[in-house]
């Protein structure tokens, strides 16, 4: 019986020493760094051509960007083009099993958009799932260069059905905060 009164406070003794430390609080990884190049305040001005997603026209936005912590980036966006005033929250981070970025994004419009990002260089490419619109199957992609620290282009392309990339918008960004 002492014996496992014994083992019993060992067992409880152990089990609160492991509880009291917890599991080791994940670190950040070199990708979630490049999240930080987008922190900050950021103008953009475009041209939409008119495509399934909407028509033709000039647009303007501003982003203000932070990070939650040291792991996303978190959006908050303002903008009007040819559809209208517009605003959007989204969050950026890197699935580390995937070896992908993430984005999620909530519009206005009623709109919930993701998709997976990979970075090579200074260039960033963004693969929307294919989605059914009108009967066909659309994918999209976004691909963004960073140009210096306080700019970057871009670009949004779709391809429908499988075909050929159809540029749909460009844009350029530049930081001012």
């Amino acid at each position: 019986m002492k014996r496992m009164v014994t083992i019993a406070m060992f067992a409880v003794l152990f089990a609160s020493l492991v509880l009291a430390q917890g599991p080791p609080m994940p670190k950040p990884q070199p990708e979630h760094q490049k999240l930080h190049y987008f922190v900050g305040e950021w103008k953009s001005e475009g041209e939409m051509k008119a495509s399934p997603f909407g028509p033709a026209g000039k647009f303007t936005s501003t982003d203000h960007n932070q990070m939650l912590g040291e792991f996303f980036l978190v959006m908050h966006s303002e903008g009007s083009g040819p559809m209208g005033p517009i605003k959007e929250v989204a969050v950026m981070g890197y699935d580390a099993k995937a070896k992908k970025y993430t984005y999620d994004g909530y519009s206005s419009m009623g709109e919930h958009d993701t998709s997976t990002g990979t970075v090579s260089g200074n260039t960033w490419t963004w693969l929307s799932p294919e989605q059914e619109m009108g009967g066909k199957k659309l994918k999209g992609r976004f691909i963004l260069k960073e140009v210096s620290p306080t700019s970057y282009t871009y670009t949004f392309d779709s391809s429908t059905d499988g075909g050929p990339w159809t540029n749909l918008m460009e844009g350029k960004a530049t930081k001012v905060k």
